[in-house]
C-alpha cells in the first residue's frame, strides 16, 4: 500500500502493525466482535443495572458464606459476621468509593499503584497485582462453578439427572458463561439483573420465614446465649470474634469488579460534554451508588442469614459432610419451606453462582486490555473480546481439572486474590490521600490499610496453599508478558507525534518524500554534526541536504508507546531534527525514516559485545543502534509492500 503524507501542521501516525488479517470463517467471527475499547465508549447503563453484573458475584456468596460462617465461628458467627460488615462499610466501601473518584477509567486500585512507581519497578509491581488479580477473578469463575454443581448434586430433585459428574458439570457451565460473553456484554448484563432479583426475594423469604421461627420458639435465644456465655464476656466475645473474621472475609467479593465494570455505567449530560482529560462526575457519582447500595443489601442479608442460620441449624447439619455443609440457607429453605421451594432455591442458587463468574469475566475483560497490551506485554487480538474470552474459559478450564472442582480446594486461592485486592486498594487511598495532604483523611485510611494487611497475613499463615496458586498466576503473567514484549520488541512504538513549534511545522514538508540524506546523531552539538557530515561525503557521494536526527529518550524506558515531539530546523543548507520523548532510539529513527523517506540512511556501529547491547535495548531503549533500525525497517516494509523505491541504508562504523 502506499503511504499518505500529512498536510504541515497535521502529521498522522503511520499504520502499526496489527493481528493478520483472518482468514477462515471461525478466525473472521471472532475478530467480528470488535475491541473492547469499542464496546466501553458505546455500550453503558444505569448503574442500577450494571450493579446486578458486580452484584451477582457479591450476593451469590450468600450461597455457602453463612455455612462457612457456621463452620469457622459456631455460635460466634453472628458477632463475626457483625465485625464483617463493620469491616464492608466502614473500610471497603470507604475505600472503594476512593478508587471510583481517582481511577474512573475501570483500572482500579491497580492504576492507582501504579503511579507511585517508575520505570520496571512499576510494570513488574502491576504485573503482580495483575497476577494476584486475575487469581480471584478465575478462581471467582471456577469456585462459582463448582459450588453451583454442588448444590446441583445434593438436590434430591437434580441428583437423579446430573448424578456424581462435579468435573463435567462445572466445565459445561463455564461453557454456557462463555457462550453468554461470545453474545456481548448487553445480554451478560440484562441476564444478571433477571438472575440477581429473584435470588434477592427467595432469600428475603427463607430469611422472614426463619425469623418467624426464631419468634415462635424463644428458647431459640435462650440456647445461643448460654452458648456464647461459654466464651465469656462480650471483650471476650468480640476478641474471639476478630480473630475467627479473616476466614469469613469471603463476604467481601465484589467491590474490585465494581470499580472495573466502571465503563459500563451511564453519567450524566456534564459527562458527555466534558472536555478530554476531565473527570466525568457522573459516572463517579453513580459508581459509588452502585458500591453503596451493593454493600447495603448484602450487609443486611448478611447479618440476618448469619443469625438465622445459627440458631436453627443444629451443629451436626452444618459440619462437613452433613446436610447443611455449604448450602445452609438452602437447608433452611427446604426445612421451612418445604421440597418444592427449597428446589425453587437450590435452581436460584445455582444459577447465580454460575453467573457470579459473568462479573469476574467482565473484571477481567476490561481489566486486561488497560495494562497488558499498553506495556507491550500481550499480543494485539488480548484488545478484542471474543478471543480474550475463550482464553479466559481455557484458563478457568485447566483450573477446574487441576482441582476437580473442589470448592474447598479453591476456597484459600479466593480469599488470597480478594485479600490483596482490598490491602492494595487501601494502601493506594491513604498514600494518595497522604501525597494531597489530606492528612486526617489519610490516617483513617492507613488504619483500614491496617486492617487489611492483618486479615492478609492470617489468612496466609492459615492456608499458605492461596498463596502459591496466586504464584502461578504471576509468573504466567510475568512469562508471557515478557515473552510478547520481546517479540513486539521490533515495532513502531510510537502512537503519534506532533510539531514542538510552528516553524518545524513549515519545515518538515521541505525534508518529506526522497529530497534529504538521513544522519542519525548520538551527540547533538554543531562539532559533532560537522565530523559527521565529512565522514559521510568522505565516503560516500552524496548530493543535497542532509537530516541530522537526534533522539532524545523518555525518563520512563520502560514505557512500550510514546507520543513524540519533532523539532525541525534550518542549519546552513542541512536540517537538525530533535526528537523528544521516546521510548527507544532505534524504533523512533526508524519510525521518522519512514515518515520523512529520505533518499539514504547512514547509521553508526558501534562493534561493542552484542548481548550487552541486547539488554540495553530492551531495558534502556538503546544497544546497537545502527544494526536495530536495520532490523525494524525491514520488518516494517515487509507488513507494508508498496511500489515506493525504499531508502538506501549505509552501516557506519563509529
Amino acid at each position: 500500500m502506499a503511504k499518505t503524507r500529512s498536510a504541515p501542521g497535521t502529521p498522522q501516525p503511520l499504520p502499526l502493525p496489527s493481528t493478520s488479517p483472518p482468514r477462515s470463517h471461525i478466525a473472521r467471527w471472532f475478530f467480528r466482535g470488535g475491541s473492547l475499547e469499542e464496546e466501553e465508549h458505546h455500550e453503558t447503563h444505569p448503574w442500577y443495572m450494571v450493579l446486578w453484573l458486580t452484584g451477582v458475584d457479591y450476593f451469590s456468596t450468600l450461597g455457602y458464606q453463612p455455612g462457612i460462617a457456621l463452620l469457622a465461628a459456631g455460635a460466634l458467627s453472628p458477632i463475626a459476621t457483625l465485625l464483617l460488615v463493620g469491616v464492608t462499610l466502614l473500610g471497603a466501601l470507604p475505600v472503594y468509593a476512593q478508587v471510583a473518584r481517582r481511577s474512573y477509567a475501570g483500572q482500579g486500585s491497580i492504576a492507582m499503584l501504579e503511579n507511585l512507581l517508575k520505570g520496571w519497578k512499576s510494570k513488574v509491581f502491576v504485573l503482580v497485582l495483575l497476577g494476584f488479580a486475575t487469581t480471584d477473578f478465575v478462581i471467582t469463575m471456577t469456585l462459582s462453578a463448582a459450588d453451583a454443581t454442588q448444590h446441583a448434586i445434593e438436590n434430591p430433585y437434580l441428583h437423579p439427572y446430573v448424578g456424581e459428574a462435579r468435573v463435567a458439570l462445572t466445565l459445561g457451565l463455564l461453557l454456557v458463561l462463555a457462550l453468554v460473553f461470545f453474545r456481548g456484554f448487553q445480554e451478560a448484563i440484562s441476564l444478571a439483573a433477571v438472575v440477581g432479583i429473584p435470588y434477592i426475594v427467595l432469600n428475603v423469604v427463607v430469611i422472614v420465614r426463619s425469623l418467624m421461627e426464631i419468634v415462635r420458639h424463644p428458647d431459640l435465644l435462650s440456647n445461643w446465649n448460654r452458648a456464647l456465655t461459654v466464651h465469656g464476656d462480650w471483650t471476650a466475645l468480640l476478641l474471639a470474634s476478630a480473630i475467627i473474621f479473616p476466614r469469613l472475609a469471603l463476604g467481601m467479593s465484589g467491590f474490585e469488579t465494581g470499580v472495573a465494570v466502571m465503563p459500563l455505567v451511564s453519567g450524566n449530560q456534564q459527562d458527555s460534554t466534558r472536555r478530554a482529560g476531565g473527570v466525568p462526575v457522573g459516572r463517579i457519582g453513580n459508581t459509588r451508588r452502585l458500591l453503596a447500595a451493593a454493600a447495603a443489601i448484602m450487609s443486611v442479608l448478611l447479618l440476618l442469614s448469619s443469625f438465622v442460620t445459627t440458631l436453627l441449624i443444629p451443629e451436626s447439619a452444618y459440619q462437613t459432610g452433613g446436610p447443611a455443609s455449604g448450602r445452609a440457607i438452602a437447608y433452611l429453605a427446604h426445612e421451612l419451606l418445604g421440597s418444592i421451594f427449597g428446589t425453587v432455591y437450590d435452581v436460584s442458587t445455582i444459577v447465580i453462582l454460575w453467573f457470579a463468574g459473568a462479573s469476574a469475566m467482565a473484571g477481567l475483560l476490561h481489566l486486561i486490555p488497560r495494562y497488558l497490551p499498553r506495556f507491550g506485554m500481550a499480543p494485539r487480538w488480548v484488545s478484542y473480546r471474543r478471543p480474550m474470552v475463550l482464553i479466559l474459559f481455557i484458563t478457568a478450564a485447566i483450573v477446574t481439572l487441576i482441582f476437580q472442582a473442589s470448592v474447598e480446594a479453591q476456597g484459600a486461592a479466593y480469599a488470597t486474590g480478594v485479600l490483596v485486592l482490598m490491602f492494595s486498594g487501601a494502601l493506594a487511598v491513604a498514600l494518595a490521600l497522604w501525597q494531597e495532604r489530606e492528612r486526617i483523611r489519610s490516617v483513617y485510611f492507613w488504619a483500614i490499610t491496617a486492617v487489611f494487611a492483618f486479615t492478609l497475613i492470617d489468612n496466609i499463615i492459615e492456608r499458605p496453599d492461596g498463596v502459591i496458586i496466586a504464584t502461578v498466576f504471576i509468573v504466567v503473567v510475568l512469562t508471557i508478558g515478557s515473552i510478547s514484549r520481546f517479540s513486539r520488541s521490533t515495532e513502531l512504538r510510537v502512537a503519534k507525534f506532533t510539531f514542538q513549534d510552528d516553524e518545524s511545522a513549515r519545515n518538515w514538508p521541505e525534508i518529506v518524500g526522497k529530497k534529504v540524506h538521513l544522519v542519525p546523531l548520538r551527540t547533538n552539538s554543531v562539532a559533532a554534526r560537522r565530523k559527521k557530515l565529512a565522514d559521510v561525503r568522505k565516503y560516500y557521494a552524496v548530493k543535497g541536504p542532509v537530516v541530522f536526527v537526534y533522539v532524545q529518550l523518555m525518563d520512563n524506558r520502560s514505557e512500550f508507546l510514546s507520543e513524540l515531539r519533532v523539532s525541525v530546523r534550518n542549519e546552513e543548507e542541512n536540517f537538525v531534527v530533535d526528537v523528544f520523548g521516546a521510548p527507544a532510539i532505534a524504533n523512533t529513527l526508524a519510525y521518522i525514516s519512514e515518515s520523512i523517506d529520505p533518499i539514504s540512511i547512514f547509521l553508526g556501529l558501534t562493534r561493542q559485545n552484542l548481548m550487552t547491547q541486547a539488554i540495553r535495548y530492551l531495558f534502556l531503549g538503546e544497544g546497537e543502534t545502527g544494526l536495530m533500525v536495520y532490523t525494524i525497517l525491514l520488518k516494517y516494509w515487509e507488513w507494508t509492500p508498496e511500489d515506493d523505491v525504499r531508502p538506501l541504508i549505509f552501516l557506519m562504523s563509529e
